[in-house]
């Protein structure tokens, strides 16, 4: 984000000792943090941080909540609701002993609020309607403001009519940087995960559904819409992992290397607790800080590891073919259903790829129930999965690498016949 003349004369008087930041009533005397002076800041995947100005020594945000058409992956998007014109809102960072002030227009046809979660707050910025504060009606802007008392990875969220405001996309991360010299990490990631129910031929979330989600996403997208985690070899990268999913708790497993998981949103964990693993789970409501060295080259997959998350628009009430006869069936069924396709005889692996190659057509505002082409053959995954791609070096201008170009010898490939007779293997 661009920092204006004046941020920066507040910022470097700040810095020599100067009393020009006068804080509003109230709040404690603090030099709001500037992005390349007290921190880096996070990268959000197929999202952006929230613009913000200092405004006598306090640094001020605007939300607004409204209808967002919001493209989950190619060839499936629906009306959604956000903030700012995105699914899920922007990334809010401030840096611990900031003072914020956070205004919030309603846009929506529908009453609503924001609940800081996991903030140390006063109790009428909490954000629960009827609770803590009155709820703001459509076209109205409330304003939140508070003394940031921590640092680490929060959220924030409707606390009004949750189930629905909640399920149709009103969510965002948080990031508190620590005030203190820290150790910093190369790359520093944020990821909220969430489900929706979005029927194949629909064009809005179902926030009704309880149990049956088909679309599970990372900061909103799905597999192959899902932006890659970039990294060069040797560097240290934190991801922030955030759950605001209506029921499921996920495991986020990572390929090629171990995960440290060193903070969660009740704060960090002293280096004497934290242990390597390369799975984290993330329960519904809460964020995990997880780093990891990445010395690997490679495209390395991060996912759910629950196995119908990491699909698309997958229907619960299809009859089990697995195995069965299906010879003709196809042919017997046209005359009715003109392009019908039996599928799910050996599983649905080949889904996409009829989808793909036109063997069968696709429902309108849907998308296959796995993945996209990759460098081999088709990538039979979809929903909450994407990729980490680390190089020895990365285009200079941020872009995605392309492809790994593995070196000789380094790929599973069939079997020699001679290597087999060797090793006493037979087939």
């Amino acid at each position: 984000m661009s920092i204006s003349r004046r941020e920066m004369l507040l910022a470097g008087a700040a810095a020599l000792g100067s009393a020009l930041v006068v804080p509003t009533a109230g709040a404690a005397p603090s030099r709001p943090g500037l992005p390349g002076a007290d921190y880096t800041p996070v990268v959000t995947p197929n999202g952006a941080s929230l613009p913000w100005r200092i405004v006598d020594g306090v640094k001020v945000f605007h939300l607004v909540a409204e209808e967002v058409w919001h493209e989950f992956a190619p060839g499936l998007s629906a009306t959604c609701w956000g903030y700012n014109g995105r699914v899920h809102g922007p990334t809010i960072e401030a840096v611990e002993g900031d003072r914020i002030r956070i205004y919030v227009t309603n846009r929506l046809p529908a009453a609503t609020s924001v609940h800081w979660h996991g903030v140390l707050l006063p109790n009428g910025m909490d954000g629960v309607a009827g609770l803590n504060q009155r709820a703001i009606a459509p076209g109205e802007t409330f304003m939140y403001e508070y003394d940031v008392r921590q640092h680490g990875t929060f959220m924030y969220h409707s606390h009004h009519d949750e189930m629905v405001q909640m399920g149709m996309g009103l969510m965002g991360m948080m990031v508190f940087h620590p005030r203190r010299l820290a150790p910093r990490v190369d790359r520093d990631y944020v990821l909220l995960l969430s489900q929706w129910r979005v029927d194949v031929g629909t064009s809005r979330p179902d926030p009704n559904e309880m149990i049956d989600f088909n679309i599970l996403t990372l900061n909103a997208r799905s597999f192959p819409g899902t932006d890659a985690l970039l990294a060069r070899r040797g560097e240290k990268v934190r991801i922030r992992i955030g759950n605001l999913s209506a029921m499921h708790h996920h495991p986020i497993h990572f390929h090629g290397h171990f995960l440290t998981v060193t903070a969660t949103d009740g704060g960090p964990i002293p280096a004497s607790a934290q242990f390597p693993e390369t799975t984290v789970l993330v329960p519904v409501g809460t964020t995990r800080d997880v780093e990891f060295v990445a010395d690997n080259p490679g495209d390395w997959a991060l996912h759910c590891h629950m196995t119908h998350h990491v699909m698309n628009q997958m229907g619960h009430g299809l009859p089990n073919l697995i195995g069965a006869n299906v010879d003709g069936l196809n042919q017997a069924v046209r005359p009715l259903l003109p392009g019908y396709m039996t599928m799910g005889d050996t599983g649905m692996a080949d889904h996409g790829e009829h989808l793909e190659h036109g063997h069968m057509p696709a429902p309108a505002n849907s998308i296959a129930m796995r993945g996209a082409p990759g460098p081999f053959g088709y990538v039979a995954m979809g929903g909450m999965f994407t990729l980490v791609k680390i190089r020895e070096e990365l285009p200079p201008d941020g872009a995605d690498p392309g492809w790994y170009d593995h070196p000789a010898g380094t790929v599973a490939a069939p079997a020699d016949e001679a290597a087999m007779r060797r090793d006493g293997v037979e087939v």
